[in-house]
C-alpha cells in the first residue's frame, strides 16, 4: 500500500480515536468534574500538538535523519527489509518503547534532565491532551532515536506513519481520564489506571510507572506502583509540587532559569501580551462553559506568593 494512502487511513483512525477517548471522558471519568478546556488547553493543543510538532517533524527528518542517511552507508545492517511490516512494527515498537523506559527514567534521576522533563508533568488536570505537553529538546532527542532506526536500517515506509499512529493513540490512553480496568492485561498493556498515578503528585510514583505502552517493563525491573485506588482529588495531589509557567515560550525559558512568571506581570508590555492570549482563549471557550470559572491570568497583587520551602 503507498505510503500516503497510509497516512491518510492513520491520520482519520487518530482523529477517530482522538473522538472516541473524548467522549469516554465525558461518559465515564476518572477525575469527576474536570472541564473540556481546562488550564493550559490551547497552549497543549496549539503550541505543543500543533505548531511544535509541525515544525519538529520538519527538524527531524530534514535536518536531522535525511543527513544521516545520506553520509552513513548502513546498507549493511538493513537486516529488517526483508521482514513482514507487522513484524517490523512490532520489532521497533518494542525496542523503541524499551528505550523510552530507560530515558524516562534517568530523567527523573537526574537533576539536569529533569529540567527538559518537567513541561510533561506540570499538567494539574491530566486529561487525553496532556501527554502532548513535552519540551521542544525532550521531543528532538526521542523521536531522532525513534525514528532514525527505522529508516537508517531500511524499514518498509509505511512503518513511520503506522508507529506515529501508535504512539499518539497510547499517548492519548494513557493520559486520558478515563476510569477502565484491564484485569491481567495491566500486566502487559499500560492503562490510565498506572499511568495517571505517574502524573501524581507523591513521593512514591515520582520513580515508578515509566512504561508507555507496555507495562511489563516497571513489573520486571521492579519500578511499578499501583496501590489500587486512586489518587487524591485535590489540585495539590496533581502536577509539579512548585509553581510553573503557564505560557509556552517561558515554560521552555524555565527549564534554563527558574523565576516566578507572575513577577513579570508588573511590566506593563509583558501584561498585555500575556493577557490577550488568554483574554482570546477564554473567549474561545465561553460559549462551552457551563458555569463560571476564574480566568487562567489574574492580576500580580491578588496571586498568593510561594511558600519559602518550595525548590525548584
Amino acid at each position: 500500500m503507498p505510503q500516503e494512502k497510509v497516512v491518510t487511513i492513520t491520520t482519520i483512525i487518530l482523529f477517530s480515536w482522538a473522538a472516541f477517548i473524548i467522549a469516554w471522558e465525558r461518559i465515564a471519568p476518572y477525575r469527576k468534574g474536570l472541564p473540556f478546556f481546562r488550564e493550559g488547553f490551547w497552549a497543549d493543543l496549539v503550541w505543543y500538538t500543533i505548531i511544535q510538532s509541525y515544525f519538529l517533524k520538519i527538524l527531524i527528518f530534514d535536518y536531522i535523519i535525511a543527513p544521516l542517511q545520506h553520509h552513513y552507508n548502513w546498507s549493511h545492517w538493513q537486516f529488517v527489509s526483508h521482514w513482514p511490516v507487522v513484524l517490523q512494527v512490532l520489532f521497533f515498537s518494542v525496542t523503541h518503547d524499551l528505550y523510552i523506559y530507560l530515558f524516562h527514567r534517568f530523567q527523573h534521576s537526574n537533576k539536569l534532565f529533569w529540567r527538559i522533563h518537567e513541561a510533561h508533568h506540570s499538567v494539574k488536570q491530566v486529561d487525553f491532551l496532556a501527554g502532548s505537553r513535552s519540551h521542544v529538546l525532550e521531543i528532538i532527542i526521542n523521536q531522532t532515536i525513534e525514528f532514525a532506526p527505522i529508516i537508517l536500517l531500511g524499514a518498509d515506509p509505511v512503518v513511520v506513519p503506522i508507529k506515529a499512529l501508535l504512539d499518539a493513540m497510547f499517548g492519548i490512553f494513557i493520559h486520558a481520564n478515563v476510569r477502565v480496568r484491564l484485569g491481567k492485561l495491566k500486566y502487559l498493556i499500560n492503562t490510565p489506571e498506572l499511568h495517571l498515578w505517574h502524573h501524581a503528585n507523591y513521593k512514591e510514583v515520582f520513580h515508578a510507572n515509566f512504561s508507555t505502552k507496555f507495562s511489563f517493563w516497571d513489573y520486571l525491573l521492579g519500578t511499578v506502583y499501583d496501590p489500587g485506588h486512586a489518587p487524591g482529588d485535590k489540585p495539590e495531589n496533581w502536577g509539579l509540587p512548585y509553581e510553573y509557567p503557564r505560557d509556552y515560550f517561558l515554560q521552555h525559558a524555565f527549564s534554563v532559569k527558574r523565576f516566578d512568571e507572575r513577577r513579570l506581570l508588573k511590566y506593563p508590555a509583558f501584561r498585555r501580551y500575556y493577557n490577550l492570549r488568554f483574554d482570546l482563549m477564554r473567549a474561545l471557550s465561553k460559549p462551552f462553559k457551563r458555569q463560571p470559572q476564574y480566568s487562567e491570568h489574574q492580576d500580580a497583587a491578588v496571586m498568593q506568593p510561594l511558600t519559602e520551602d518550595v525548590k525548584v
